[in-house]
């Protein structure tokens, strides 16, 4: 096994790690929760940690396209933390008030991670001219393939711990969408 897939499957653990984490707290410990905080912003720091380890794996930089890698990289990660920072929170009320959601409270958390999106994707957009400015075209395109699919283990994990709506216990208010179709 490469590196590469070891380091993966570590930051795929910590991820697991961290989002079991949240999901046997949602119902005995609120948003606020110094504590579960605290562990959440350890986690993430080394789940950060560990992708810088997989990216630098994976993308065998050579002397020069590493040093203009890194710069442009830490830039991006800042944004992209300041936008996961939103996500958390999003992500944190839902999984919170899943169970007592009303349909303008759905409403608008799926509005917020709509916007989310659009603005990962904007940011993604913005940095991959940044990267192209100093590195070679196909460096860049490897790299933008190699960050989809970490975004894509993040997301898939992400989903698979949160509660689904589809899947409320009976008797609990729900939306107007019960109809089954055709």
């Amino acid at each position: 096994m490469s590196k590469a897939s070891i380091t993966i499957i570590m930051v795929l653990l910590l991820l697991g790690a961290m989002l079991g984490l949240r999901a046997s707290a949602q119902s005995s410990a609120p948003t606020g929760d110094p504590s579960l905080d605290a562990y959440i912003d350890a986690l993430r720091a080394d789940l950060r940690s560990g992708k810088i380890e997989v990216i630098a794996s994976a993308m065998q930089f050579n002397d020069r396209d590493a040093a203009a890698f890194w710069p442009v990289y830490k830039k991006y990660e800042v944004e992209q933390a300041k936008l996961n920072d939103e996500r958390i929170r999003v992500i944190k009320s839902y999984a919170d008030n899943w169970t007592t959601l009303t349909d303008a409270e759905a409403k608008g958390l799926a509005q917020r991670s709509l916007e989310l999106e659009n603005r990962r994707a904007e940011l993604k957009e913005k940095y991959f001219g940044e990267f192209n400015k100093v590195l070679p075209g196909l460096t860049v395109a490897k790299f933008v393939q190699l960050e989809y699919r970490l975004d894509l283990l993040v997301d898939v994990k992400i989903a698979l711990e949160l509660p689904a709506l589809l899947a409320r216990p009976s008797g609990m208010p729900s939306g107007t969408s019960q109809a089954k179709p055709n």
